[in-house]
This record gives C-alpha cells, structure tokens and sequence, in this order.
C-alpha cells in the first residue's frame, strides 16, 4: 500500500499580527504545519512592539526552529505601512497577514493613511453604519467601527469554520463575505449610497492558521482611489471571516 502524501500550501512571506498569546498559537501551528510537509513558506514575520513578547522568547528557548522566522519590534500600523504603501500587486502575491482576533481595525486604517497621502487636502474618516446589519450579534464602537458576527457563542481560537458548525452541530449556512454584499445592495436601494463592500477575507489556509491574502489588500487601495477619483466616496471596508467581523465606512468627502 502507497502512503498517502499531503499537499503542500506555499506562500513566499507570512506576515503574523503580534506576538502574544495569540501570535505563538498561530507561529506553533505554522512550525507543525512545516514540520509535516503541509507548508512551504519562505519567511515569517512576527510583529510585536515588545521585544520581549512571548514569540521572541520561545524563539530563544528553541522553538520554531524549522520556521524561517524573523522577530521584528515595530507599532503594528508603521510595519504595514512600511510594507504596503506603493507596493504593486504581483510583489505581495503569494504573501498573507495572520490577524490577531483582538487587533483593531488594521486594514481599515492602512486604507485611511493611504488615502490621506493621495488627497491630503480632502477629509478622510471613519463614518459610522446609519443601520446596523441584520446578524445575530453586533456592537458600534466609539470610533466609527462597527463589530459583527453570526455567532451568539464563544468560538475557540483554533476554530476552522468547517462547512459543519463544531457548535450547533449543524450545517454553517451562513459566510460574512455575501451577508455584507447584500447589506450594501440594501442600503442602496433604500436611497442611501454606499460604495463596496471591500473584503478582507481570512480564510483558514493551514493547521488552524487563518490568513488574509496580501495582494487582495494592495488591490483594495487600487479601488479606493478609483473610487474618490470620481467625487465623493463612501465604502463599506470589513475584515472578516465566515463567522465574524470588522466593519467601517471610509468617507472621502
């Protein structure tokens, strides 16, 4: 009998949000992954403003040893932006951001600042939802954003959203990506416009490791700034999962 073999997932740069509680689990499980011949990945980088976090010490006691792992110390906002800004799509193909569930709205405000830098001297801010969408949980934040999801539980954090729901035990019959499509079509057919929705979509590519496909981010500033070429621009902009979300309106008057 021929053993079976496991396809390989390939990425060039894995970029993972903080290196705390959550960044070890997902920077562990991308180790195992690559231990078991289920990744090729070129580099990795963790991102954490404390030098000390808890991946740069595993990392001095051994760990993570088959991972091409680099450990920077940096504000989660300037890294991004020192890696995005200007950036074409085709040089971050095959690169993917690994959020932390407790970030904030990262995407959201790398758009802003890119904004910002093509029309400095327009208004650029976050606008709060006139109506929240229809999903089983939501909260507005003071800040503008808006926070969704189709759980009413708590999630564990390795969770894959498989098509079969570990906590109802029935089928996940609902995704955020189209859920959000259909609340901007709504909006806008009640006369109020909206432009989008841009998705960042983390999909669960490896052992567990939910990521956001770089290029996909890249291409987003690409529509943002088609969008305020033409006037005023309203755009729905939500980082999300099947299950959950980060929401805002990015206004550009």
């Amino acid at each position: 009998m021929t053993a079976s073999v496991r396809p390989s997932v390939a990425f060039g740069h894995v970029v993972v949000i903080g290196g705390g509680c959550y960044g070890s689990w997902y920077t562990q499980q991308l180790t195992r992954a690559v231990e078991h011949g289920a990744l090729a990945v070129s580099r990795v980088t963790v991102i954490d403003r404390d030098p000390n976090c808890l991946v740069a010490q595993r990392q001095s006691a051994g760990a993570y040893a088959m991972l091409p792992l680099v450990v920077e110390t940096a504000e989660w906002h300037a890294w991004l932006a020192a890696w995005l800004d200007d950036a074409e799509p085709d040089e971050r193909a095959g690169d993917a951001i690994v959020p932390s569930p407790l970030m904030p709205h990262l995407l959201l405000d790398w758009l802003m600042h890119g904004a910002r830098r093509r029309w400095p001297a327009r208004s650029v801010a976050v606008e709060p939802l006139r109506a929240p969408p229809p999903m089983p949980w939501e909260r507005a934040a003071p800040d503008g954003r808006h926070y969704v999801s189709f759980a009413e539980w708590m999630c564990p954090v390795n969770c894959i959203e498989p098509a079969r729901c570990p906590a109802t035990r029935g089928p996940r019959s609902w995704s955020m990506p189209p859920a959000l499509a259909a609340y901007v079509s709504e909006e806008r057919s009640s006369g109020h416009p909206l432009g989008g929705p841009i998705i960042f979509h983390c999909l669960h590519r490896v052992w567990g490791v939910g990521m956001i496909d770089a290029d996909a981010v890249v291409l987003a500033d690409r529509f943002v700034a088609e969008a305020g070429h033409h006037g005023e621009a309203r755009l729905l902009i939500g980082t999300v999962s099947h299950c959950h979300g980060a929401l805002g309106i990015l206004h550009v008057s």
